[in-house]
């Protein structure tokens, strides 16, 4: 799953941030998912999706540990996410 799809309210786990598609053989430079690591966005951590925009449903405002963020759809779509079991 991904977390663009993740319900609002719901806490899942980060399983990886994509990397761009491969353009013969080579990856391409990808600023974005690099950021995202650097937010914090690394494999094992949880992130919560609080809310989303009214408007198209962006943008999505999530948060992983004390720290809230508000992300495109597009940007969200980066991040693959494992649902955890137990929802409050």
């Amino acid at each position: 799953m991904r977390l663009d799809q993740l319900p609002p309210g719901h806490t899942a786990e980060v399983l990886a941030v994509e990397e761009p598609a491969q353009l013969r053989g080579q990856a391409l430079p990808d600023p974005i998912s690099r950021r995202l690591r650097e937010l914090g966005f690394v494999a094992g951590e949880p992130v919560r999706l609080i809310t989303t925009g009214p408007f198209g449903a962006e943008p999505l405002l999530v948060q992983i540990g004390y720290t809230r963020f508000a992300l495109r759809r597009a940007e969200a779509a980066r991040v693959q996410v494992q649902p955890l079991a137990t929802q409050a």
